[in-house]
């Protein structure tokens, strides 16, 4: 099936192996409220934490939400080798925790990393058995009004992830497959059967 990979590390007796599910798409196009329908329709699956330089929002809760340090200790991360992927963003930087996400698939729990394309594509290099899931609107207007609909933010800003958007929905050749959020639910349930290779669900 398509969320495993035979072998497994040393001692795994030549179990399969969950393969790591990468989600990844534009600002917007709701990454985060379809991994956390995810989670809760597969309990079991081990969800990265980031880390990274930006300072909490309201609400979010170290170890939770992301792993909040400052640069200093970021560099430390890259230099050690202790990061799958990092990137920058909008000003900050995010990083994959490398141990935790080869833990889990060494044990058998399926993982799933939702980052941006620049991760997605690092992680590629680093697990070539990875799957790469590219989550789209349904269509650019439906993404513009999504991205507007505040109407809180300077529109220079606004107009750059907009910018960013358009240059992350270009490189959907490099993924391995396209789920389109039409609704939330039914994006999940795809990313579901891509994990378990059920497709009754």
């Amino acid at each position: 099936m398509i969320g495993e990979v035979t072998g497994g590390g040393p001692g795994s007796g030549g179990l399969t192996r969950p393969r790591l599910l990468v989600v990844s798409g534009p600002s917007g196009v709701g990454k985060s409220s379809v991994v956390s329908e995810l989670r809760r329709l597969l309990p079991e699956l081990y969800f990265s934490v980031s880390v990274t330089t930006r300072p909490p929002r309201s609400g979010e809760n170290d170890g939770e939400h992301y792993h909040f340090v400052d640069d200093a200790a970021f560099d430390r991360l890259i230099t050690s080798g202790e990061l799958l992927e990092h990137a920058e963003y909008a000003g900050y930087r995010y990083g994959t925790p490398r141990g935790p996400v080869e833990r889990a698939l060494d044990s058998g729990r399926p993982a799933v990393l939702e980052i941006e394309l620049a991760g997605a594509r690092q992680v590629r290099k680093a697990m070539p058995e990875a799957v790469l899931v590219m989550l789209t609107p349904p269509t650019w207007r439906e993404l513009v009004d999504r991205l507007t609909a505040r109407g809180t933010e300077d529109p220079a800003v606004v107009a750059r992830r907009l910018e960013t958007a358009e240059r992350e929905l270009s490189a959907r050749d490099e993924f391995d497959t396209l789920v389109v959020n039409a609704d939330v639910r039914s994006a999940a349930r795809e990313l579901l059967t891509l994990i378990t290779g059920d497709t009754s669900t």
